[in-house]
């Protein structure tokens, strides 16, 4: 469904001299930096396929979504999405996908969203039972309901996000390119979503692009996840393999001592042992093959009053295989 190869995106930025005489200077020449938001990025999705899209702050995510999107042109490298090529604009490709920014509106501001709705509508030139039967299914999904009267501006954010994941779905895309769509929602909004966009994805088979910097959205939506760092595709492949990898093979041991008699200075001989010296409590980071020998190891030196087993946060398994692809990149 989705083709990339050799994806590029770089953006010429003039560097202005600060101060009046500066900006004199600058009339008669300027200084310019190209920074490469996109990298040689190259990889494909398959049709129905839910995939996570992650990397830090300009790494280079929107860049890449809005390339696919046909909202800005590659500096080189082409793409394809279900046949089509997203730089020529054509309106059959336009009324195939659909561009969800957690952090820009589409819809209308002071209209109720049943309104920016009923302008879609006209817009896709969708069929008005079919608008209709469309637009119950989502808002029944998405209980939203009592919601579609009340102006924009004074919906909650959760309560804005599905409004604008409506919009986004009235006219029965083929691709949904999601950028950080539960950034800022609390947590029963968050899960509101995830929830809805599962079984969407589930039921109708629609080719999802995410990208979330919530690790909750990727752990429980994506079994793929791309990863890309400074613009270079740095992993490409299923979440599960990620976070059984060499660098995050590991689990978190923490234990509360029993009593005094447990030695504050105790050292763990199978990982990495901290300490918290407010709380007391003791953190061993091992490799899951030895925790059954360090929790006999805790238990033979003292009482313990609670201990605690579980996997490396993913955001953890993630920061790591960003420090490690900037020790690679490093010069000798």
């Amino acid at each position: 469904m989705i083709e990339v190869q050799n994806l590029t995106r770089v953006f010429r930025t003039y560097k202005k001299i600060p101060g009046f005489w500066g900006g004199v200077k600058g009339l008669f020449k300027r200084d310019f930096e190209e920074t490469a938001a996109a990298k040689d990025i190259s990889f494909t999705i398959a049709e129905g396929e839910f995939v996570g899209f992650l990397g830090p702050n300009g790494a280079g995510k929107t860049t890449t979504l809005k390339m696919l999107s046909g909202l800005i042109y590659p500096t080189s490298g082409q793409a394809r999405v279900a046949g089509y090529d997203p730089t020529k604009r054509e309106n059959a490709y336009r009324r195939l996908f659909a561009l969800v920014l957690g952090q820009k509106n589409q819809l209308w501001w002071d209209l109720p969203a049943i309104e920016s709705f009923q302008l879609l509508r006209a817009i896709y030139g969708i069929p008005h039972a079919e608008f209709k039967t469309t637009l119950d299914e989502l808002v029944l999904l998405l209980d939203v309901g009592k919601k579609l009267n009340v102006m924009v501006r004074e919906l909650s954010l959760g309560e804005r996000m599905k409004m604008e994941l409506i919009a986004a779905l009235l006219h029965r895309p083929r691709v949904l390119f999601l950028d950080e769509p539960t950034i800022g929602l609390d947590v029963i909004s968050q899960k509101a979503v995830r929830s809805f966009l599962r079984e969407y994805n589930r039921k109708y088979r629609v080719t999802i692009l995410l990208t979330s910097h919530y690790m909750a959205d990727i752990k429980e939506l994506c079994e793929r996840v791309i990863v890309i760092h400074k613009g270079n595709k740095i992993y490409d492949g299923a979440l599960d393999r990620l976070e059984a990898g060499s660098g995050s093979r590991k689990k978190i041991l923490t234990f509360l001592p029993g009593d005094t008699s447990f030695p504050e200075t105790w050292t763990s001989g199978h990982g990495e042992t901290k300490r918290d010296p407010e709380t007391g409590k003791f953190t061993v980071r091992t490799p899951s093959e030895t925790i059954v020998a360090v929790s006999q190891e805790i238990l033979s030196t003292g009482p313990v009053a609670d201990i605690t087993i579980e996997d490396v946060p993913l955001e953890d398994i993630i920061a790591e295989l960003f420090t490690s692809n900037d020790a690679k990149s490093q010069p000798a």
